[in-house]
This record gives structure tokens, C-alpha cells and sequence, in this order.
């Protein structure tokens, strides 16, 4: 059995596809599938079914998969732990949805990637309802969430920035001149917001249940910045993060509406498995994210 066995089945284990498998080990499909044939000769077990299109892996690859991350991982920290930690090398994997990427993590790569030119950063675009999922299939080494207080027996968590939502509208929207709105002023509006399932959406709609309204006219969208250019061109109101439209803010082309949202608490959080070793790269990233996001906090509250 050959070490790079066990990253090539890994690799396959995550993907659940030989072609992609074999684009992120440089290998070509054919010698992806001979070495996995080889670990399964050898083991005397099949470690994947293949049903039609669709990979999966068999009970048997399910258990092999465990102990083949505590190999991997263990070899990690003996190779980490002969080298130099300011010259780190290697890969890590980190997720986030779409306005995190964008808004907050930007920061904290440009931080990490000036301290540790070795190391390969490889960014995965994730629905925010899916990413604690990446983590528990060894898919993320770290995760960023936006939701209310995540409690989990399985993994860490930690709260980094407290992220305010509001609704926003263009400047020539009947509702942006008044000062002060009432409830009823919301009847018959359009709302843009995400899709259902999406953590804020949830809040969103609860809150408004609260306050007596439980027929919304929706319009939704994946995409946080369909939401922002929609409420620029006065389809609706738009529920947002304040980070996504501080420079629309700033130009003009979208007002905060005089209206709070009650019971909403949002955080930025930074996740990883429990049970996962936080090797000196994992570790260092971990810092370079307290740092960056911790200068946002600083600055939102000066």
C-alpha cells in the first residue's frame, strides 16, 4: 500500500468523481482509477459503488476513510513539525458564501498570503446552509458562516463580528423619504431577499411573523448582489448586510429605510472540526482571520 494511495483515495473520496479527482492531484483519470483498483485488490474490499453516473462510497470506504484521515493528518503534523513554522508550506482548503467572500475574507487572504507565500490557498464558494456539511466530510479545513449563534457538538466555533442587516431602497422609493415608517407602510411592498433555506431568510420572515405579517410579497434570489442591483433600479426593498452596500450607500443609489428589524443577532463565525489536528498552517490562518475580521470590528465600531 503507497502513500499516494491513500491521497488519491481521499481526493476521490471527496470529490466522488475519478475526473475531478484526477484535476486536483495533475494526474490523468486513468491513473486515478488504476491506483484505486490496486487499494482495492489489495484490501480485498470494494471501497466505492458506481451507480450509473453517481460515485459512492461502499460501508467499507466509509471505514477506510476514517482511518486514512488519521494517517494523513498524523503525517501532516510529523512533517510540520521538522520545518520551520515561518516557512510553511502546503495546501488549505477554506469556504464561505457568496457575501463573505467578497466583503470579508479578501482582508484575511491578503494577510495570510503576505506571511505565508508557500502555502497554497484553495477557496471553495459555499451556500451558507451547506458549509458545516464540508466540514464533516473533510471537504473544508475552515469555514465562515453568517447565521445567529451556532452551537455544535461537533464542531468549533467562533464568533468573530456581529453583522447588522437592514432594508434598503433607492432614493426615489415612496417609503425612502418618510422619517419614520409603521407597519402597515409595509403592505402590498415587494421585499428582495435570499432564497428559503438561507439562515437570514429564516430570521427575516420570523421576524416579521412576529409583527403581524405573514403575507410577503417576495422576490428571491441566490445572489446578494442581484438583491442590491434590483433595489437600485426600484423593483423593491432589499434585506441586507450593511456591508454589502456601503459604497451604494455612499454614492447615493440605495437609502436605509427608518426601520428596525427586531430579535435579529447575525455573526460572522469561523468553524472547524473538532476532531481535525489544526496543523501550524490551519493555526496560522485561524490567527490571520481574528486579526482581519477583528480590524472590521474595530473599525465598525469607531
Amino acid at each position: 500500500m503507497e502513500l499516494r494511495q491513500l491521497v488519491t483515495f481521499r481526493t476521490v473520496a471527496s470529490t466522488l468523481n475519478f475526473t475531478r479527482a484526477a484535476e486536483v492531484l495533475n494526474y490523468v483519470p486513468s491513473n486515478v482509477t488504476m491506483q484505486i483498483k490496486a487499494l482495492e485488490d489489495e484490501l480485498g474490499v470494494r471501497l466505492f459503488d458506481r451507480l450509473g453516473k453517481q460515485l459512492v462510497l461502499t460501508t467499507a470506504g466509509k471505514r477506510f476513510l476514517t482511518h486514512t484521515q488519521d494517517i494523513l493528518n498524523q503525517l501532516d503534523e510529523a512533517r510540520s513539525a521538522v520545518h520551520d513554522n515561518e516557512n510553511l508550506s502546503g495546501t488549505l482548503t477554506i469556504s464561505a458564501n457568496e457575501v463573505l467572500c467578497a466583503y470579508r475574507l479578501p482582508v484575511v487572504f491578503q494577510r495570510f498570503r503576505a506571511r505565508y507565500p508557500g502555502v497554497r490557498l484553495i477557496f471553495r464558494s459555499v451556500p451558507n446552509q451547506e458549509l458545516k456539511q464540508t466540514l464533516f466530510e473533510g471537504n473544508a479545513d475552515v469555514v465562515f458562516m453568517l447565521d445567529e449563534t451556532i452551537r455544535s457538538s461537533g464542531l468549533a466555533v467562533e464568533p468573530l463580528l456581529e453583522e447588522a442587516f437592514r432594508l434598503f431602497a433607492a432614493p426615489d422609493h415612496p417609503l425612502a423619504k418618510r422619517a419614520d415608517l409603521q407597519l402597515e407602510d409595509f403592505h402590498g411592498e415587494v421585499f428582495l431577499t435570499n432564497e428559503k433555506g438561507c439562515p437570514y431568510r429564516t430570521m427575516f420572515d420570523r421576524s416579521f411573523e412576529k409583527e403581524g405579517i405573514d403575507s410577503i410579497t417576495y422576490l428571491e434570489f441566490q445572489s446578494a448582489e442581484a438583491i442590491k442591483q434590483c433595489a437600485i433600479a426600484g423593483i423593491g426593498i432589499a434585506f441586507l448586510p450593511e456591508i454589502v452596500v456601503e459604497a451604494e450607500i455612499a454614492r447615493g443609489e440605495l437609502i436605509a429605510l427608518p426601520w428596525q428589524i427586531q430579535d435579529l443577532h447575525v455573526y460572522t463565525q469561523m468553524l472547524w472540526h473538532k476532531d481535525k489536528w489544526l496543523s501550524p498552517i490551519i493555526s496560522a490562518f485561524i490567527e490571520a482571520a481574528r486579526e482581519g475580521i477583528g480590524i472590521a470590528s474595530e473599525n465598525a465600531s469607531d
